[in-house]
Parts: structure tokens; sequence; C-alpha cells
């Protein structure tokens, strides 16, 4: 499948960032940069780069959660959802400051983003500046209504799905939240929209991985990326109950037998350190400390306050 990927000169060396899994790849040849269309099977094949081998000033991509509040309940949540909300007017201005800050990738999340009305707008006033990727994570309730209006606006769609089963995932999320994420899933993919599903990784749902790879087969998904759990907001109270360790999520995803087309990813929290969230309040932070604490915050007030040197 062609698709959309965002390039850029790091220090010299050319980075393809990858909107769906989040990854980031070395070309083995010149390529365009800023948002550039290729073959995804081929850019899957291309190396990520080693810890430390390159050393941007810019984060290669982030989260932004530009909502806080959310129609689900989920235990394990690593949101802060105490914080204010920004205005129509402050969305777009921090938009701004995303599209000009050199980031390649970002995220859209939050609390649930298909819960803004203007989520489109706010994706488009970033893709437009042409250099970036945008991606759109969701719990899927409204995705199937709202898909067509993501089609132009984001590059990518993830969806959290926490089984592989509607009991398995409905005790993590509330009723009902299996039946609509996949409705969700349908639609997104009819669309012609790249999904990617998201499993949060514990030991309550581990048994279901290789049914997750299955279903998302079947569902024509691009792939799956399991996340490790974050002991950060509400998951911190289950961090002793759920967590697996960066060694065991390996060896479970490694013995994974894996359909043909589907890209498969696992974000182990040594890998998410250093990542950075831009809060629904105007404010960032960095995880720490192998992603089990944050960095002090730091309010955005321009592209340069996104342009710290980042893992």
């Amino acid at each position: 499948m062609i698709r959309t990927f965002a390039a850029a000169l790091v220090a010299g060396t050319t980075v393809a960032h990858d909107p769906a899994v989040g990854t980031n790849h070395l070309p083995p040849r010149s390529i365009p940069t800023g948002r550039v269309a290729l073959d995804d099977q081929q850019v899957a094949a291309w190396p990520e780069p080693a810890p430390g081998q390159l050393t941007p000033t810019v984060p290669f991509s982030m989260c932004w959660s530009p909502i806080v509040r959310c129609n689900l309940t989920c235990p394990q949540c690593l949101d802060d959802k105490g914080v204010r909300e920004s205005t129509p007017a402050e969305r777009q201005e921090l938009a701004g400051h995303i599209a000009r800050s050199g980031v390649l990738g970002v995220d859209l999340s939050g609390g649930e983003p298909l819960l803004l009305r203007d989520l489109p707008d706010l994706a488009r006033a970033i893709r437009d500046a042409g250099t970036m990727a945008v991606s759109c994570t969701t719990n899927g309730w409204h995705l199937a209504r709202r898909a067509p209006e993501l089609v132009g606006a984001v590059d990518a769609v993830r969806v959290s799905l926490d089984g592989a089963t509607e009991h398995t995932h409905d005790t993590w999320r509330g009723p009902d939240s299996y039946r609509r994420a996949i409705a969700g899933i349908r639609a997104a993919v009819d669309e012609g929209l790249r999904v990617q599903l998201q499993m949060v990784l514990m030991r309550a749902n581990r048994h279901e991985a290789q049914d997750l790879l299955h279903r998302a087969a079947q569902l024509g998904a691009g792939g799956v990326t399991f996340l490790q759990m974050l002991p950060i907001g509400d998951g911190a109270a289950l961090a002793d109950q759920q967590m697996l360790t960066d060694d065991q999520a390996r060896d479970l995803v490694a013995d994974l037998t894996v359909p043909t087309g589907i890209r498969v990813r696992l974000r182990t929290r040594d890998s998410a350190d250093g990542f950075t969230v831009l809060r629904a309040d105007g404010y960032a932070w960095r995880n720490t400390g192998g992603a089990t604490a944050i960095t002090a915050l730091i309010p955005i007030t321009g592209p340069d306050d996104l342009r710290s040197p980042a893992a």
C-alpha cells in the first residue's frame, strides 16, 4: 500500500516517520523530505535508528491531547483529568505551534478526540503545513459516524482495543465499547483510512495478543501496536497487579505468528522514555525514569518550546 509518511534530515541523515505505527526508519536511498508517499512494506523493512544514533533537536514525534473529556472511564488511563481544556481559539494556536515545530509526526489523542467538533480542522491545520504526518488515537466509540470527516485530515487512525474478544475489552472499557470500536474500524477501513489497532498489554489480556493479530487481519487493519502499560495517572493504581516487564512483553511478542500484511510493534516502557506529551491546557511534559514518571510541565507559547532535545 502506498501511503503518507513524513521525512526530514536529522544531522545529515534522512529519517522517515510512520504515522500509523509510530516508528522511525532510515531509508537506504534518497527520498524527498516533508510529507511523502511511500510503499509501507518497503518502509517496514528499513532499519530503525539505534538508541543514541541520532541527536535530534526536536522530538521525532509527539502526542497532543487537545481534550480531557472521554465517554469511557478506563482504569488504566494515564491522562491527567484535572487540567483545563483549551478554548477552540487556543487549540488552533497550539496546532500552529506544532505545525511550525519541526516534529515529524503528531498523534491527536485525549481524552477522546472524536468528541471534538473541530478535530478535523486541527488535524488539517497541522497537516497543511506540509512537513509532518498526523494520526489520531481513539476508543472507536464515535468512529463509524466521524470516519468520513477524517479523510484528508489524518494520515492514520489508531484504535484502542484491550482485548480480541468483547468480554475482555468491555471488562476494561465498559459495555458496548467493543461493538462500537469494531464498527468504527470497519467504517474507517471502508473510507480508505490506514488503521492500526493498539492494545495496552496487561497480565489480564496478554493471552489474547495472538487473536488480536488475526482480528486485525480480518478487519482490514494494517497492524497492531502493543503498548506497555505506563504507571502514570489512573494506571499507577494497577501497576503492581497488571504490568508486565519489558522482557516479558518482548518474549510474548516474539512468539506471535504474524499474519501476512500485518505490521506489529511493541512499545516498551524503555522506548517510551523521553516521549513528549502536550496536554489540553497547553502544557507539555516528557516521560522520564523509563516512562514511569514525567518531567516538570512546560507552557507551549511557540514552536521553539517544542524544540528541545528529546530521545
